[in-house]
């Protein structure tokens, strides 16, 4: 069941995490039927003629850099086919907007998956879910490919 969460001004202006928090540890209960679930929808007033996208917004990015401070294995829940955890991931590291579209900086890329493939296969473990399928389909999903091998070292 797609889990839609609502970032207004107000919740961005005070970097409220309430609406989002409620969400997200409801989801955190039972992890299996989260899988995938969650979008965001924001709504942040811009002039008509601001071209910049969400991530390029700094008072955006900052609600997101808190939101994934206290969930960082939120990544879990995103709809990937969607496009969240791309644009999650444009909230957190550093891109540019090109005529090619969305282009990361590729260390800060790097960097910023292995640290999530960390953090939700702990989170995972703890929660007795073996599932590293699920780390390399995120991993792939931003571009990366994770030889199984590399789990064995976990």
């Amino acid at each position: 069941m797609l889990q839609q969460i609502v970032v207004d001004q107000k919740k961005i202006e005070h970097l409220d995490l309430t609406s989002a928090a409620q969400i997200i540890e409801s989801l955190a209960l039972e992890p299996l039927k989260g899988v995938r679930t969650v979008r965001f929808d924001i709504e942040y007033p811009k002039a008509p003629e601001d071209p910049r996208e969400w991530p390029e917004i700094p008072e955006v990015r900052l609600w997101f850099i808190r939101l994934d401070a206290h969930y960082p294995w939120l990544p879990y829940f995103l709809d990937w086919r969607a496009g969240e955890l791309t644009r999650y991931a444009a909230m957190l590291v550093p891109h540019q907007f090109t005529k090619e579209g969305l282009v990361f900086n590729p260390e800060a890329l790097e960097l910023f998956v292995m640290n999530k493939v960390f953090t939700v296969g702990l989170w995972l473990h703890h929660r007795g879910i073996e599932n590293r399928s699920e780390l390399r389909n995120l991993a792939q999903t931003l571009g990366y490919t994770l030889d199984p091998q590399f789990f064995e070292l976990l």
